[in-house]
């Protein structure tokens, strides 16, 4: 039984595994709507929860921002018999370093499915056609987002331009 206001580790049944990555989904995606952001989701890297009128989960995340990694610390305030979910507080708790922002999901990977390190495959495989092809997708993607990303902060800006440039013209008009 949890203690009301403590905060203590998530369980680690593979239903609540699926259930914090959901969550941090959840975050990332009210944080992209809140700061007009394009953050995409990689892994959970460490979840609390407290009860309260409800659960705060403590979610440490893991980010791809701009084609980096990035470590996000993130609280979705939870009450189930209201159907209710809020993202509390969401910040960023750090960088992950120069790794390159792909995932072993990224290529298909199984966790524990293979050992680390180079392995020979079949070129021919369709399997490895198809870990190569989504790969190659994702990253063309993860570049589009950024370029479309730029595109949007230079329409932002135009607009700002068009706006001040109107204000003036009426500020004329009107001496």
């Amino acid at each position: 039984m949890a203690t009301l206001g403590g905060i203590h580790d998530s369980h680690s049944s593979n239903q609540n595994t699926a259930d914090i990555d959901n969550l941090a989904r959840f975050a990332i995606q009210e944080h992209n709507k809140k700061e007009n952001t394009l953050f995409e989701f990689v892994r959970v890297v460490k979840a609390q929860e407290q009860v309260v009128a409800g659960t705060l989960h403590h979610i440490t995340l893991e980010a791809v921002d701009a084609g980096k990694k990035k470590l996000y610390e993130a609280k979705v305030w939870v009450k189930p018999w209201m159907n209710f979910k809020e993202l509390q507080e969401f910040k960023h708790a750090g960088d992950v370093g120069d790794t390159p922002a792909l995932t072993p999901s990224d290529l298909g990977v199984k966790k524990d499915g293979h050992s680390p390190g180079w392995q020979a495959v079949p070129t021919h495989d369709p399997v490895v056609h198809d870990a190569a092809h989504h790969a190659v997708k994702t990253i063309q993607q993860r570049d589009s987002n950024l370029t479309l990303q730029e595109k949007i902060k230079e329409l932002k800006a135009e607009k700002n331009e068009l706006r001040d440039e109107k204000q003036r013209l009426k500020a004329e008009k009107e001496r």
